[in-house]
């Protein structure tokens, strides 16, 4: 059987959207139910199967198992148990034991992680893999892991004890403030339900005492092959293949004879709205949401996709309206927006969401419901909706454009979409036709109408959230009675359009000339230089064909300012980003774009300055035009704009001062980088110092000297067509008579930071409130060992601990010793999960990262740099050097990371960019990518458990005990309670791999657990909604 694809035939001329033919749009046109474009079909046994050809990426497929049921089928004593289902999946099977398919994964370049692979929510589990197919027989066991979770998981009480550990965690992980504001507003939305007692995370004490049979009994009662679907997309020659190998692993299972019913649960309507004001002590900063709850619209003709084409465009039309308000003088909130999401399978809602200052939430509240009313009451105006129907047609454009160049991961998720919620899947050819037909002919009226769905009569939730008690639940209703009365009266004035200039660029400046061209064969890319000074690297790729991307930048950051200037100039991007950078107000340049896929960013750093952009190949000039603009303009701060961005910094800085985990991450970085002002987080009293004209002039200056800037553009680039708009653009930004932020890479001041090299111990009150710190240095040794207790208020315990490492580089096998840190990190990351979840079961998810970014790019010295790992694993690897196998897999996990990254944009775009910024790099990018290109290739065929063992001694601390710092995040209340929870067996059954001694000891765990309740679906067939 021959599942390899055939060679690619050329691609002819695609069809352009302009020349789209229009459709006969009879309303009463049924969609079709047989989802287009893939093979689908049931077997006898009722599993249906959903299989498509797609080539993007190559030699890929991206495969799910998707199961109707999740924690609404759960009973009172089984809350949390079809999460824990999903977790012994991936354990242990009747043919898969000891994690044997998450070494299957790994060992063919298919990561497992943190909610990767699979998802449970409150109607249906689903287990994804993206799988490589380069050789047949991995796509054969890839679908007979997906069939052996469908029928055959193994719950056994020992494979629960080990499980339990990694699910508790997950729990622990989500008593966060984030998670506990979900809660809350879960429950009050689905309030009168089951569902509001459905959480699929589940219970804490259902997670921790819950028996293997009560498990057992879940899975067996639910998962039936007549609630399952296997949907497999990806490069394969023919689907009959695929198909045949589905039937192989999943035909022979015999179904049950009498499986029940998936029964249906509906959240009641409501005709009063309800309020609430939830205070969450570690919260953000203030924020207020309005819901309207609505059943989920059918979607069966083509009037009911004109239904929701036109809710798409009011939502749209509305958060135009809420962004243009933020950016007011005074204005009533920060940010506001609004969209449409299903909540579960009968439920769907509008959600309007706004953050506010402190003692803000009653104000922003009245103006949401003020504007949504303006909207019932006069409408939209006839520009406003123009602006709307640009940008969906642009969209979809785009989108029918790239209708050959899909990720197989996004096909998948359309026929998962089908199976779980019905959604029609009609092709993206057929949805072209359908929106260019309808688009123009969707009234301003008819969108206008859409907010009589978002009246506090219709279900309606209203909630504010606040750090501390301001508004209370007679305020939130006195707001909504002064509205509801405003509205009656009509006293609700019209809405004031802003002016909006026709052109970008006014005066077109005078076009530059090439000064220097020349081609390199092995990047694919022609390098220009400009008569201005400016360089160019352009590289065409056909990967996307409505994507161009492009950066550029130039040496010279914050590190050359003195301390005194940082800290205002540091505020330059935020400052100037209210003003408007391009020359207008980020209000006023939303409708000049309108209809345009074109934005253009900014970013200011240590070491350089940057411009970056990502546009359509039709909308070159506009994103060129506003590079220009960044060069051409003058900022000047006003008095409202400086404040409404002093007013969000205050909120920021006092939110990271209630915030645990915030404190905790500043704590690690002062720790580490010497208290560096560069590297510490801003204060209040910082920002009282704040210079907002020398902020200004600060940003304007970076982007002045086009000489001394390098751009790379990667994508579907026409150089016929895009030279000339280089050269009116980019080549037309004026030179400055003399040269401005013009550094030298080798003498750029570098940062003043210095890893801890002594030691004292004593306890301190820090500026942290109510935060307590415990810590030691050695003094003046080169073995030193420094740790820190972080105690911090909090609502619910957690606990977070980071190692880290100091590393150094020497300069002469730069390329390589780069190349090296990256496989290692993933070592280590593979081989701690190993220990600390699937050994002992104990975390819930690890993360090994490399911080470099310090160092500044000259080619001379060595780079420092710090590596976030466990010890003990480590200092045993470096002792005892990792297996073959261990190696082979970080092998594998990179080489498929690189293959995938070969067919990208962005990864060419970056392999350019680092080309020219390596230490290499001496003029020539062709050479300067070789020697990047041979240094990869070098380490990849040198990397053995030899050489990856002494690659941990010469990069990191050997032995690795004896220089390092650790941070621990610990509630205040109650020091070592956490701990002792979280490695209840640490003393007696896990050995020295898992060793804890809380505070002093030796500390083998970096635990980030995080927890994600499921996927929001918020689509109506491809793009109809945002």
């Amino acid at each position: 059987m021959e599942l390899l694809p055939a060679a690619v035939p050329p691609i002819s001329k695609k069809q352009g959207f302009r020349s789209l033919k229009l459709v006969n749009a009879d309303m009463e046109q049924l969609l079709s139910d047989q989802p287009v474009g893939v093979d689908y079909g049931t077997l006898d046994n009722g599993l249906r199967y959903y299989v498509r050809c797609n080539s993007k990426p190559r030699m890929r497929a991206a495969l799910a198992l998707a199961v109707r049921a999740g924690s609404i089928l759960e009973e009172e004593d089984e809350r949390g148990v079809a999460h824990i289902v999903e977790h012994l999946a991936f354990s242990a099977t009747k043919k898969y034991t000891n994690h044997d398919i998450i070494k299957f994964l790994e060992s063919i370049g298919a990561e497992f992680g943190a909610c990767q692979n699979a998802v449970t929510s409150a109607d249906d589990t689903v287990y994804e893999l993206l799988v490589p197919v380069d050789k047949p027989e991995l796509l054969s066991q890839a679908i007979s892991v997906l069939a052996e979770f469908s029928s055959e998981i193994r719950v056994s009480k020992d494979d629960l004890a080990k499980e339990r550990g990694a699910v508790m965690e997950e729990y622990r992980g989500s008593r966060n403030a984030t998670g506990r504001l979900q809660d809350a507003h879960w429950m009050l939305m689905m309030e009168g339900s089951k569902y509001a007692e459905r959480l699929p995370i589940g219970l804490e004490k259902v997670i921790r005492t819950v028996s293997s049979e009560t498990v057992k009994h879940f899975y067996k009662k639910w998962y039936h092959l007549c609630n399952m679907a296997v949907i497999a997309v990806g490069d394969f020659s023919d689907t009959q293949d695929v198909v045949e190998l589905i039937k192989t692993h999943f035909g022979q299972k015999i179904p049950d004879p009498d499986p029940p019913l998936i029964p249906t649960f509906q959240v009641p309507s409501h005709d009063e709205p309800r309020f609430s004001c939830f205070i969450e002590s570690e919260a953000a900063g203030s924020a207020v949401m309005i819901s309207y709850k609505t059943p989920v619209d059918e979607l069966k003709t083509v009037k009911d996709y004109r239904d929701l084409l036109a809710e798409s465009m009011f939502l749209y039309a509305l958060n135009q309206r809420f962004f243009k308000i933020a950016r007011r003088n005074d204005p009533p909130y920060f940010s506001c927006s609004a969209a449409a999401d299903v909540l579960v399978r009968p439920l769907k809602a509008n959600i309007m969401t706004s953050s506010c200052k402190r003692k803000g939430t009653i104000e922003a509240l009245e103006s949401m419901l003020i504007e949504v009313a303006r909207v019932r009451l006069h409408g939209f105006s006839d520009r406003e909706i123009s602006v709307v129907r640009a940008l969906l047609m642009s969209e979809i454009e785009s989108a029918y454009l790239e209708r050959d160049q899909i990720q197989s991961t996004s096909l998948r998720d359309e026929y998962l979409q089908h199976f779980l919620h019905g959604e029609p899947v009609v092709g993206i050819e057929y949805e072209a036709q359908l929106q260019k037909t309808l688009l123009p002919h969707i009234s301003t009226s008819e969108i206008s109408k859409c907010s009589e769905k978002l009246r506090t009569s219709c279900s309606c939730v209203i909630k504010t959230i606040e750090p501390q008690p301001f508004a209370v639940l007679d305020d939130l209703k006195n707001v909504v009675k002064k509205v509801n009365l405003m509205e009656e009266e009509g006293r609700i004035s019209y809405w004031d359009d802003e002016h909006v200039p026709e052109e970008i660029v006014t005066t077109k400046p005078n076009m530059g000339h090439v000064v220097q061209e020349l081609e390199y064969s092995n990047i694919g890319a022609t390098e220009l230089v400009l008569s201005n000074g400016m360089r160019i690297c352009y590289k065409r790729t056909d990967f996307l064909d409505d994507q161009v991307i492009f950066t550029g930048y130039s040496y010279g950051g914050l590190s050359e300012l003195p301390e005194s200037e940082y800290f205002s100039c540091s505020m330059g991007p935020t400052i100037a980003g209210e003003i408007g950078v391009f020359g207008y107000r980020p209000s006023v340049l939303m409708d000049m774009l309108a209809g345009k896929r074109a934005e253009v960013g900014t970013k200011i750093g240590a070491y350089m300055r940057t411009f970056y952009g990502d546009c359509s190949p039709s909308d070159l000039e506009t994103a060129l035009q506003l590079v220009y603009q960044l060069f051409a303009t003058n900022l000047t701060p006003g008095e409202e704009d400086v404040k409404i961005v002093m007013q969000m910094a205050e909120e920021a800085v006092s939110a990271q001062d209630r915030d645990p985990y915030t404190a905790f991450t500043n704590r690690v970085k002062e720790l580490n980088y010497g208290n560096s002002y560069f590297f510490r987080p801003i204060r209040k009293s910082d920002l009282q110092k704040v210079d907002p004209r020398k902020a200004c002039e600060f940003f304007s200056t970076c982007f002045k000297d086009p000489s001394t800037f390098t751009v790379v553009i990667v994508g579907n680039i026409d150089p016929a067509i895009a030279m000339p708009l280089i050269l009116q653009y980019l080549g037309g930004i004026p030179k400055p008579p003399e040269p401005i932020m013009h550094f030298n890479r080798d003498e750029l001041k570098g940062l003043p930071f210095n890893f801890p090299t002594e030691i004292h111990r004593y306890v301190q009150r820090t500026a942290f409130t109510n935060k307590r710190i415990q810590w030691m240095h050695l003094l003046n040794k080169p073995h030193f060992a420094c740790r820190e207790v972080v105690r911090s208020p909090m609502v619910e315990a957690q606990c977070l601990v980071q190692i880290c490492f100091p590393v150094e580089l020497r300069n002469g096998t730069m390329v390589e010793e780069i190349h090296f840190v990256g496989f290692l990190s993933k070592l280590l990351e593979t081989k701690i999960m190993q220990v600390l979840r699937f050994k002992h079961g104990q975390i819930y998810s690890v993360g090994v990262s490399v911080f470099l970014g310090g160092n500044k790019p000259s080619r001379i010295g060595d780079v420092r740099g710090d590596v976030d790992i466990a010890l003990d694993e480590m200092l045993r690897l470096q002792e005892e050097g990792p297996s073959g196998q261990d190696v082979s897999t970080v092998l594998e996990i990179e080489q498929r990371a690189h293959e995938n990254g070969l067919q990208e944009n962005y990864y060419w775009l970056d392999r350019i960019l680092h080309s020219y910024q390596s230490r290499v790099y001496e003029g020539d990018v062709g050479i300067s990518f070789e020697v990047q290109d041979e240094g990869r290739s070098k380490v990849r065929s040198s990397l053995t458990p030899s050489t990856a063992q002494l690659a941990l001694k010469r990069i990191l601390p050997f032995p690795c005990k004896n220089k390092y710092t650790v941070v621990i995040l610990m509630p205040k209340s109650s020091p070592f309670k956490l701990l002792k929870s979280v490695f209840q067996s640490a003393r007696t059954n896990y050995g020295k791999e898992a060793k804890i001694l809380a505070g002093v000891a030796s500390l083998a765990v970096l635990a980030f657990s995080l927890w994600r309740q499921g996927r929001s679906n918020t689509r109506l067939l491809s793009r109809a909604v945002n």
